[in-house]
C-alpha cells in the first residue's frame, strides 16, 4: 500500500498574530476567514454543512455524484489531483473513484482537518499515493511533487472561491493556473446568484450554528494569541450585499469596549463591526469571464436543476 505522507508547510503562529493585529488596526476592522478553521471551527463548519438552510454542500455533493463520470471524461483520468481545502473529503471520494488519479495531494491550513480527511481517504483508496500538505493555499505554493509527471488537476470545491473579492479571485486563479502548469486544469465550485432570502437563511440558521462558528474565531484568538475578547459582547451579523453580489459576515460589538491581543489594545465603539467573511455569488457567465481574465479557457460547466450551484472545468 502506498504510504500516506504528511508535509508541514503550516504558517507560523507569528503569521496569525501579524494578520490579527493588522486586521484589528485597519479601518474598518477585518479578519481573514482562513483562521476560522481550528479543530473546533472545522467541526462547526461540518455541522453547518448538515443544516437544512445550508444548501451549498448537499447541492454540490449531489451535482458531483451525478456528474462525476462526465467530469472525469472531460478532465482526463490519471491526473495528479491537487485539492485546496480538503474538508471532510466526501465529494473528493466521488471524484477519486471516477478520475483514478496518479496521486492525490490535499492541501489545507488546518493540520487537524488535513490529518482526518487525508487519513480517511488513504484508507478508502489504499492503492492511491496520498501526499498531504499543511499550508496556506491562498499564498503562493511550492509543493513537493518531484517525480510525478502526470498532468495536474486542481480541485477547489465548496464555493471557497467566493471568500475572495473578484480582484483577489483573479490573482488566486492566476496562481492556480501557474501551479497546474502546461496541460493542467482546474475544477472549481462556485455558488450562484439566487433569491436573497434564501441566502439570508443559509447564513443565519435557526439553530445558531453559523453564529457560533463566527464567534469561535474570537475564541481561537483568545486561546492562541493571549487575547481577552468577551464573546458575550459580540453578535453574529450576516446579510446579502446586493451591490457587491455577496454575503457578508461580521461580528458586531454590542457596547463600547477595549480588547487586548498580545499586549496591544483595540477600541470598539458600540455597533462597530469586525468583518470576518465575504461569500461572493456569481452567475455562470460572470465566473467564466473572471476565469478567462486569469488566462483559462472555460471548458465545461455543470449546474444543478435548481440552478443553485455550479462546477466549472477550466483549462490553462
Amino acid at each position: 500500500m502506498p504510504p500516506l505522507s504528511l508535509v508541514d508547510l503550516q504558517p507560523s503562529a507569528g503569521s496569525f498574530l501579524e494578520d490579527v493585529l493588522s486586521g484589528l488596526g485597519a479601518s474598518p476592522k477585518a479578519l481573514s476567514p482562513k483562521y476560522f478553521y481550528d479543530a473546533r471551527g472545522s467541526r462547526l463548519f461540518e455541522a453547518i454543512c448538515e443544516l437544512p438552510e445550508y444548501y451549498p454542500t448537499r447541492t454540490e455533493l449531489a451535482l458531483t455524484r451525478d456528474c462525476a463520470g462526465e467530469i472525469a471524461a472531460a478532465a482526463g483520468a490519471g491526473s495528479l489531483l491537487i485539492e485546496f481545502g480538503s474538508g471532510a473529503g466526501i465529494k473528493t471520494g466521488l471524484l477519486l473513484r471516477a478520475l483514478r488519479p496518479a496521486a492525490y495531494v490535499p492541501v489545507d491550513i488546518s493540520m487537524d482537518a488535513l490529518k482526518d480527511s487525508a487519513g480517511r481517504l488513504a484508507s478508502e483508496f489504499p492503492e492511491l499515493p496520498v501526499i498531504a500538505v499543511c499550508a496556506d493555499y491562498m499564498q503562493p505554493l511550492d509543493l513537493p511533487l518531484e517525480g510525478i509527471a502526470a498532468p495536474r488537476l486542481i480541485y477547489f470545491p465548496g464555493s471557497t472561491i467566493g471568500n475572495l473579492t473578484p480582484a483577489e479571485a483573479l490573482v488566486f486563479l492566476q496562481r492556480a493556473r501557474a501551479l497546474a502548469g502546461s496541460g493542467g486544469a482546474m475544477l472549481v465550485g462556485v455558488d450562484l446568484k439566487k433569491d436573497p432570502q434564501r441566502l439570508h437563511e443559509a447564513y443565519n440558521d435557526a439553530q445558531g450554528v453559523t453564529a457560533e462558528f463566527n464567534l469561535n474565531l474570537l475564541r481561537r484568538i483568545n486561546r492562541e494569541l493571549a487575547a481577552d475578547f468577551d464573546l458575550d459582547r459580540f453578535r453574529h451579523i450576516a446579510f446579502y450585499n446586493a451591490v457587491a453580489g455577496r454575503i457578508e459576515m461580521h461580528l458586531e460589538s454590542t457596547c463600547a469596549q477595549t480588547v487586548t491581543v498580545s499586549g496591544r489594545s483595540f477600541a470598539f465603539a458600540a455597533g462597530e463591526r469586525l468583518h470576518t467573511e465575504n461569500s461572493c455569488k456569481y452567475s455562470v457567465a460572470e465566473f467564466r469571464r473572471l476565469a478567462q481574465s486569469a488566462g483559462y479557457r472555460a471548458e465545461a460547466v455543470w449546474v444543478d436543476a435548481e440552478e443553485l450551484f455550479s462546477l466549472h472545468l477550466l483549462r490553462g
